[in-house]
């Protein structure tokens, strides 16, 4: 069961943006509400943009792209 939280970071690497990547992709410096989740086949952690589109390869984003800015409590 997860936290009734909402947590946002902010982009702080756009770099190397995959050649077949279909979909957004993060701008630099700019705050996106996010949600962690674990890679099935490694169990790595990884960033999902809320709201994000992404066909190809994936909608997700690795750690080092993202720093936490708040993390707020809903009720």
């Amino acid at each position: 069961m997860s936290l009734p939280v909402q947590q946002y970071a902010r982009c702080i690497d756009a770099s190397r943006r995959p050649v077949d990547h279909i979909g957004d992709w993060p701008e630099k410096g700019c705050v996106y509400p996010i949600e962690y989740k674990r890679n099935a086949r490694t169990g790595e952690p990884q960033v999902h943009v809320l709201g994000f589109y992404a066909e190809r390869p994936y909608g997700a984003f690795a750690t080092r792209r993202f720093e936490p800015v708040v993390e707020l409590w809903l009720n």
